[in-house]
């Protein structure tokens, strides 16, 4: 079954763009296209969507509320955030609001592909700038570090694997980069979720760095 993608994106070249890469690309089809985020609910619901690529700035509405309200009715589908900004604010409060992922536009089609399939498969992709601006952040917000009743037990193999997730590699590249399968580092990500008791890639990175776990 293809990965069901809805795009909301002002500019129209933009967004015929990314409706084209979508229709194009094997396993994902383009359900619904919207220039700004007024009327969200509905359009959530009409073309029901497993990955939603959002724009940060629109009109009416925009990405960041957009992202809040999709994800407190719909908890199941992901939000990819695309945006032409570096700005920390943004960063930070699109991943508050919920947003699994957060990469420029000037990512190029490919990784755009490879992105939508790493959020849907519940990674949390991101450019290597957006990586290091969020690692940044959650370190000048984080706590001290977990008392002994708070530390989890992660092997030396889950500490590597949550260390690349932290910099903002893919589950396919960490198993590039360890040379194991891909089906193993998911076996892998999931133990890590469950030790740590999170839900999602976004979640198990933003514990990990507040609680200085690699």
């Amino acid at each position: 079954m293809d990965i069901r993608v809805a795009i909301f994106e002002d500019n129209k070249m933009m967004r015929d763009g990314f409706e084209a890469i979508c229709n194009g690309t094997q396993g994902l089809t383009c359900c619904g296209t919207y220039t700004d985020g007024n009327d969200l609910l509905y359009k959530i619901e009409r073309s029901n969507p497993d990955v939603v690529l959002m724009d940060i700035q629109m009109p009416g509405q925009d990405g960041i509320e957009a992202t809040r309200q999709v994800v407190a009715r719909w908890p199941d589908i992901k939000i990819l955030i695309q945006t032409v900004f570096e700005d920390d604010d943004k960063i930070f409060h699109a991943i508050c609001a919920g947003a699994s992922g957060y990469i420029l536009k000037s990512t190029s089609p490919a990784r755009l592909v490879e992105a939508i399939q790493e959020v849907y498969a519940g990674g949390s992709p991101m450019s290597p700038y957006i990586a290091s601006r969020v690692l940044k952040l959650f370190q000048q917000f984080a706590p001290a570090a977990a008392t002994d009743e708070e530390k989890y037990v992660l092997s030396n193999r889950e500490k590597e694997i949550l260390s690349l997730m932290i910099d903002g590699y893919s589950f396919h590249r960490i198993a590039e980069k360890i040379f194991v399968s891909y089906e193993t580092v998911r076996t892998h990500v999931k133990r890590i979720y469950k030790k740590l008791h999170v839900a999602s890639a976004s979640e198990a990175v933003a514990k990990a760095i507040r609680q200085r776990l690699v």
